[in-house]
């Protein structure tokens, strides 16, 4: 399984951006598929997450701002960030978990090589 994860970049503070993410290898539809980031200098962190049954979760930092998507025909997982704060700078990966949806970011198990978003003030 290879994820690849793209549409990151530059963007000033109130902008928005969607990021990308596609699977070879395997399809999202019967997994959880997510979301995660890792700010300069700290660990990975969830960001959100959409389960097999369309469930989504999501940080408490980005709700309302972040949309996660799936578009399971394109076999593509979306993350639609609005209102980007520089907060949200970050490295941002694309997961799959084969069990289900969890926070912890040591269990899932295929990654994304990530993409970089970077919010200026």
């Amino acid at each position: 399984v290879q994820l690849q994860a793209f549409g990151g970049g530059l963007v000033q503070a109130g902008g928005s951006l969607r990021l990308s993410c596609t699977a070879s290898g395997s399809t999202f539809r019967s997994y959880a598929v997510g979301w995660f980031r890792q700010p300069p200098g700290k660990e990975r962190e969830f960001v959100s997450a959409i389960r097999w049954n369309g469930y989504t979760f999501y940080a408490d930092s980005v709700k309302g701002r972040f949309t996660i998507s799936r578009d399971n025909a394109k076999n593509t997982l979306y993350l639609q960030m609005n209102s980007l704060k520089p907060e949200d700078t970050a490295l941002y990966y694309c997961a799959r978990r084969s069990a289900d949806f969890t926070r912890r970011t040591a269990v899932w198990d295929y990654w994304g090589q990530g993409t970089q978003v970077t919010v200026s003030s």
